[in-house]
């Protein structure tokens, strides 16, 4: 293994957490998935987005800033593995498309002081998957706060997370997912890992599952 921080990133619904327990698994690598369940506002901001936004992502940012600063401070990424299902800038992205103007720039001064103080990953892998197949998934688990997520919020996501990816100098690399089945079909767990012991360049990657 080549790299000491894995982050595995995508939409809702792209199986993030799911890819991460089954490579963490496979490489007896530590562990750090998002805590989204404690998040008080989380089923009210789905029934009145405008009202409940800024305090949703203020709170998923502070928590996910927490998180990470003492799971990676106490860990030495230089001896051994860590894989998370989440990347720190997805509360700016997610902010982007959910927060007005003048709320956005204020968040985003909140982040920009923060942010520099984390470490970033060696490599981010996006899932990357059709809006069909998100929602698919999303009914799959049946969390009942998500199941009139709209299509185009997830469209959008989508498109800010693409952008995202093709602005900043990242080691990415790219999975379609729009079939894959991580529990069910070994192979396509395979073909990740033999992918993650490539040493990338700086820029995107991609990557089809058989």
């Amino acid at each position: 293994m080549k790299y000491h921080f894995i982050t595995i990133e995508g939409n809702i619904g792209a199986g993030k957490t799911t890819l991460a327990n089954l490579l963490s698994r496979h490489y007896n690598a530590r562990l750090i998935l998002e805590e989204f369940a404690d998040n008080p506002f989380l089923p009210k901001f789905y029934e009145s987005p405008k009202q409940y936004a800024f305090p949703l992502e203020l709170f998923f940012m502070a928590e996910r800033y927490k998180q990470l600063k003492e799971m990676l401070q106490s860990q030495d990424l230089f001896s051994s593995l860590t894989i998370s299902d989440y990347l720190f800038t997805k509360s700016l992205l997610f902010a982007r498309n959910t927060l007005p103007a003048e709320e956005f720039r204020l968040y985003q001064k909140i982040f920009d002081i923060i942010n520099p103080q984390l470490i970033q990953p060696d490599l981010l892998v996006f899932l990357h998957a059709s809006v069909n197949h998100l929602q698919s998934n999303i009914r799959k688990r049946n969390r009942p706060y998500e199941q009139n997520i709209p299509d185009e919020y997830l469209f959008n996501l989508q498109e800010t997370y693409t952008q995202y990816i093709r602005q900043h100098h990242l080691k990415t690399l790219v999975v379609d997912v729009s079939n894959a089945d991580f529990l069910g079909n070994e192979q396509h767990l395979q073909t990740v890992i033999n992918a993650l012991e490539m040493d990338y360049d700086v820029g995107q990657h991609y990557l089809t599952l058989p």
